[in-house]
């Protein structure tokens, strides 16, 4: 999934960043820019699903809540500092040109960051519930040790609530309503209850409005993608649960036919008469566009299994599957050669041809660097032997 999503986001950029003249008025730009209304979300749930994954691992590895969310938030740190230096080589790289609010733009490796942080959260205060709900005599008679007083038998993802095997059905129904409350609040945080107290650069984590006044549909405030997160993180939990492992293709189907639901629900909700919000803005902060892309995640996960399982994927080398084991590497460095300096092609000035012909490029050059990541191993190589003196010395006239 990750691969598909670095290929939709290479598409997107490439086109936005070269079409020019009355390339850009045509209905292909407008194709191209509805498929890149998935990217982000698609990189925010499986941050989501991933985060599901490791704090699985460290729930059965008999953690204390304190230390899962204490490891969870300083991974999301971690996300949150590289947006932060992104965006700083960014405005280095455009040195004279680029504007300093520039380096407080909200972008999605920001909310990545700040998503896993919220997460790491709420999955602390659940855990901490649920373990206060366990009393030690309860973990006595089940065997599993008690630490700090909190008995430690929930803490197994098949029994994490209460030991009676409902697969996390806690840390679920909280990423869930989570989701919901960020996608309820998101029309009128960008409305009626603008933080316009805060300064920009904080409001625009809310609301995306940087320093132009209004929100802006290009950035990626917390509300609505933080939304995305949490159900990845939901989906995540359902997964990685002990029943799910062992019928992980019947677990994708049903994904795949409460993603067709929400859809059409979605839809339905979209043509009808009542509107629960006096401004309605369906493709910015409408929670109905949001239940129509996460329904499309839970559409595009199953048709991942199946790519892998039955398709394609099972023939070997599969370029998406490579580019998804980089995607950060690939994201960080295709933008320059998109949007930056060292750009490919001229901006704004080439026809749907010549962009096609970059767009294939990138995708070649981003594969190849992302094999050069991945199948070298650059801590074994001894670069004690090469003679760099030697490489660096000029070539003298015979």
């Amino acid at each position: 999934m990750r691969g598909l999503a670095c290929v939709l986001m290479f598409q997107t950029h490439c086109y936005d960043a070269w079409l020019g003249g009355n390339a850009r008025k045509t209905s292909f730009l407008k194709a191209s820019q509805l498929l890149g209304t998935l990217p982000a979300p698609l990189f925010l749930f499986l941050a989501g699903v991933s985060f599901a994954l490791v704090t699985d691992k460290l729930i059965r590895k008999r953690l204390t809540p304190a230390e899962i969310t204490r490891a969870m938030l300083r991974r999301g740190a971690e996300i949150f500092a590289f947006g932060l230096l992104f965006r700083l080589q960014e405005f280095l790289i455009a040195w004279g040109w680029a504007p300093w609010s520039d380096l407080l733009r909200v972008d999605v490796l920001n909310i990545i960051g700040l998503s896993m942080i919220l997460m790491a959260l709420t999955c602390g205060m659940v855990l901490h519930v649920w373990g206060r709900a366990s009393s030690p005599a309860q973990a006595e008679h089940t065997g599993a040790p008690v630490k700090n007083g909190v008995g430690l038998a929930g803490w197994s993802s098949s029994a994490v609530a209460g030991g009676q095997g409902h697969s996390g059905f806690p840390m679920i129904a909280a990423a869930i309503a989570a989701a919901a409350l960020i996608a309820l609040l998101t029309p009128p945080l960008y409305t009626t209850w603008r933080p316009i107290w805060l300064p920009w650069p904080l409001e625009s984590y809310i609301d995306g409005c940087h320093n132009l006044g209004a929100p802006q549909s290009w950035l990626f405030p917390l509300f609505p993608w933080a939304a995305f997160a949490f159900a990845g993180l939901a989906a995540g939990f359902i997964l990685f649960s002990d029943q799910a492992r062992n019928q992980t293709a019947k677990t994708l189907t049903l994904f795949a036919g409460i993603g067709a639901v929400a859809i059409l629900a979605a839809r339905q909700l979209d043509h009808s008469s009542f509107h629960l919000y006096s401004t309605y803005d369906y493709w910015h902060t409408s929670p109905n566009f949001l239940m129509m892309r996460i329904g499309m995640l839970l559409v595009i996960c199953f048709l991942s299994y199946a790519w892998c399982r039955w398709g394609l994927g099972t023939l070997g080398f599969s370029p998406l599957i490579q580019l998804g084991q980089t995607s950060l590497l690939v994201y960080w460095v295709h933008i320059e050669f998109v949007y930056g300096r060292f750009s490919l092609l001229p901006k704004r000035s080439q026809s749907i041809l010549t962009a096609s012909r970059g767009l294939l490029e990138i995708c070649l050059f981003m594969l190849i660097l992302s094999l050069l990541r991945t199948r070298i191993d650059w801590k074994r190589v001894d670069w004690k032997r090469f003679n760099w003196k030697k490489i660096s010395r000029p070539v003298q006239p015979v």
